[in-house]
């Protein structure tokens, strides 16, 4: 065994023990080849791992765009821009859609409700639509929204929600027009607020390097995050970033459990995105239904799209023995206050 393989194995050692890696270890796991015996030993540990802490549950958090328009923001990985020219007029899901697809994720036993809007979405209309979910379905509520100060958390708060999903992304001020500055300082106002804090790396391409991979990842852990992960960015048709590529499922598997190890024992799920079986022998357990818009589809309602639908999530978990049906570690019932762990 090379000095290198004996390196991959402490470190691997010391993450079956939640000891919290460093900054050098994480970079470390990076450079673990695909399709190598130590790659697939990567995979085997952060599942145990999310075994030891999650059991056997399937987690499926179930995803709603509200709105669709030719966003302002143009960040160039997003298929609802204006400048992708795909959408051109503003269109809102009426609110008995939105009531009929929370309780049809309800009677599936859906573990929490996304919210999503675009940038410019009226904040006052995301929290008048949790009011209304919250008298019609006892799911816990997430939001999807845009930086918010204090104030805007805990009207939150108010409203029925329970957690905001929250993602500095790659290539964030790059690809996007946003700052990551800001970004950082709305996630340490869900926490300061009480509000559980979503996280997932995102949305991942070939051309992000191993640092700004790992820097992302260990800023999830360092403040907590309730869940995090790995999402792939995919590319529309006409996508500014088509000339990239993608990364395969089986690489996203593998940053899947570069990050489990990375997490340690913080999260009460690990996700990853879009479904597929790979990332749930890597560590990940946890899947994000869709409907309604996205920002990876190029049609308004991605359940007719690219969307997986709740009983086809539940249906992959369930080939690789996971157990959709057993209680959500992450939110438990609408009154679970976050479990804050940061460093």
């Amino acid at each position: 065994m090379t000095l290198l393989h004996l390196r991959y194995q402490d470190i691997f050692s010391k993450a079956l023990e939640y000891t919290l890696l460093t900054r050098e270890e994480a970079l470390q796991l990076m450079t673990i080849p695909l399709h190598s015996e130590v790659c697939y030993q990567l995979m085997a540990t952060a599942d145990r791992m999310s075994k030891e802490q999650f059991g056997s549950k399937g987690e499926n958090h179930f995803h709603i765009g509200l709105n669709i328009e030719p966003c302002p923001l143009d960040c160039l990985f997003c298929s609802l821009t204006y400048t992708a020219g795909i959408f051109t007029e503003k269109t809102e899901f009426p609110i008995e859609q939105v009531v009929t697809w929370a309780k049809h994720a309800e009677s599936q036993h859906a573990d929490g409700l996304n919210l999503m809007t675009t940038g410019s979405y009226p904040f006052e209309k995301l929290l008048e639509i949790g009011r209304i979910l919250s008298r019609e379905v006892s799911t816990p509520l997430v939001a999807n929204t845009r930086d918010i100060n204090h104030r805007e958390g805990e009207k939150l708060l108010k409203a029925g929600f329970v957690s905001a999903y929250h993602a500095v992304r790659l290539g964030e001020g790059r690809d996007t027009p946003l700052n990551r500055d800001k970004r950082i300082a709305t996630i340490k106002v869900l926490r300061e607020v009480g509000l559980h804090w979503a996280n997932c790396i995102e949305p991942v391409g070939p051309e992000h390097s191993a640092e700004e991979i790992v820097d992302l990842m260990l800023l999830a852990r360092d403040n907590g995050a309730t869940y995090s992960g790995v999402m792939r960015r995919i590319n529309f048709p006409g996508s500014p970033m088509e000339k990239f590529g993608m990364i395969t499922e089986l690489e996203m598997a593998r940053l899947v459990a570069v990050s489990r190890l990375i997490m340690g024992n913080i999260p009460q799920a690990h996700c990853t995105h879009e479904p597929h079986s790979a990332s749930l022998m890597a560590g990940a357990n946890l899947f994000f239904p869709e409907v309604g818009s996205s920002p990876r589809d190029g049609i308004d309602d991605t359940g007719k799209g690219r969307g997986h639908g709740i009983e086809a999530c539940q249906q992959i978990q369930r080939e690789m023995n996971l157990d959709p049906l057993l209680s959500s570690n992450c939110y438990g019932s609408a009154t679970t206050a976050p479990n804050h762990k940061a460093l």
